[in-house]
């Protein structure tokens, strides 16, 4: 069974940075993909960011674009989601997710076309 563990989350001041982990284990896979979603107090789930283990390629919301990056880690079922330039609006619960692919193809920022999923992890930007 996977598992999805992230972590990082705390409070920051805005215009700081933030660098959140995820670890799938047992994502063992030539085909997956592995995502962020943020979710804030009476707001639905929002795709953030996502990476295709498979063709390499990356999706960003465009609220995120230019500040937020993802990155693999050293591990073959990690990702590392760097954040820069955080404001309000980003205060949410951070969820990492992850699925299988059953051939080549580039992630998508839907919740649904992911089968894994973490706890959260919460960012609050504050000052």
């Amino acid at each position: 069974q996977v598992q999805v563990v992230e972590s990082g989350g705390t409070l920051v001041q805005p215009g700081g940075s933030l660098t959140l982990s995820c670890t799938a284990s047992e994502l063992t896979a030539d085909h997956y993909g592995i995502g962020w979603f943020r979710q804030a107090p009476g707001k639905e789930r929002q795709g953030v960011t996502c990476v295709s283990f498979s063709d390499g390629t990356t999706k960003y919301a465009d609220s995120v674009k230019g500040r937020f990056t993802i990155s693999r880690g050293n591990g073959t079922n990690t990702v590392a989601l760097q954040m820069n330039s955080l404001n309000a609006e980003d205060t949410a619960t951070y969820y990492c997710a992850a699925t299988w692919y059953s051939g080549s193809r580039p992630c998508l920022l839907l919740a649904y076309d992911y089968d894994f999923w973490g706890q959260g992890t919460q960012v609050t930007v504050s000052s």
